[in-house]
């Protein structure tokens, strides 16, 4: 009798435990405040859209809000107006959003390509074969900054192109490849796109090591949501293990359908190798620093510490 009472209470406390969770995370983290987060028509939004539509924030016990955007302005508007935590975004943005006395930081890298394409009709072999001609860019983004990086990596001189401003990736596209355009800087997949379209490929950032593009987040949230923002990178870095694990075509269908890209980037768009979240390289703070106080864009020298904050650990 005494054996039987004892397994029955051995069972009641294991029933008991696997209610409880046995202190899983999701269980821990039912208190975890929703977090929103503005992405673009581009390559980095692909772990955060299959960390959503595969379950991983809920599986963190997060709330993670997705609020897409066609250009940088529009994005950056939104994060300042307070209807966004976060974006996906780069170093530039950062750099003018703290100088505007709006405070941000950046969490992580994000793993973006950006792309010099020229036009179809175009007989260009490198980005010296641009100099006098059309070439689309957003002003005072990171767009701009990889064009001149390019440049000067040719040993062209910043005004050798002619910069047309388009704010708008698709329209950007768009003008290029109905030949409006000699040439345009893009991201992924626009870039990708625009080569399968007949477009003619130049060089890209990946080439030249270029990495600007961060992940950012309000001070305030930061401040007030470091465990979510915890929860946020854990659920990322489990997308980053799907992507990098299963073949393309398991998952291109479902990143077309939720994040704007064209249909043709099934076929155009090859993706990069992702990398769980980590931090920016200083070089590459330093060197976007460096370029926006040479043109005078801010008049503040932010240091890496000013800008990066460690959440990760």
């Amino acid at each position: 009798m005494k054996k039987y009472l004892l397994l029955a209470l051995s069972l009641i406390c294991l029933g008991a435990l696997l209610v409880s969770g046995c202190g899983s995370k999701p269980s821990d983290n039912k208190n975890l405040q929703a977090v929103t987060v503005g992405v673009m028509p581009d390559i980095d939004s692909v772990p955060i859209i299959i960390a959503q539509e595969k379950g991983y924030f809920a599986e963190e016990g997060l709330t993670v809000n997705i609020q897409q955007f066609k250009s940088a302005m529009d994005r950056d508007a939104a994060l300042q107006s307070g209807n966004l935590d976060g974006a996906i975004s780069d170093l530039l943005a950062v750099a003018f959003a703290k100088s505007g006395g709006f405070d941000v930081k950046v969490t992580a890298y994000t793993d973006g390509d950006y792309k010099l394409i020229a036009g179809k009709n175009e007989n260009v072999s490198s980005a010296r074969d641009l100099v006098g001609k059309d070439v689309a860019v957003s002003k005072n983004t990171i767009i701009e900054y990889v064009t001149d990086q390019i440049s000067a990596s040719q040993s062209m001189k910043e005004d050798s192109i002619n910069k047309v401003v388009i704010p708008q990736i698709p329209t950007r596209l768009e003008m290029l490849q109905n030949g409006k355009l000699a040439a345009a800087t893009l991201p992924e997949p626009m870039g990708s796109i625009a080569v399968a379209n007949g477009c003619k490929f130049i060089t890209d950032s990946e080439q030249l090591g270029i990495k600007p593009g961060v992940m950012m987040f309000t001070a305030k949230c930061v401040n007030d949501k470091k465990a979510e923002l915890q929860a946020f990178y854990r659920a990322y870095n489990k997308a980053v293990k799907y992507l990098n694990g299963h073949p393309q075509d398991e998952y291109m269908d479902l990143i077309i359908e939720k994040s704007g890209f064209p249909g043709i980037a099934k076929t155009a768009l090859k993706l990069p190798k992702y990398r769980e979240a980590g931090l920016p390289q200083e070089k590459d703070v330093v060197d976007c620093m460096k370029w926006m106080n040479t043109k005078g864009l801010i008049k503040q020298e932010f240091s890496y510490n000013d800008l990066v904050v460690d959440l990760l650990k």
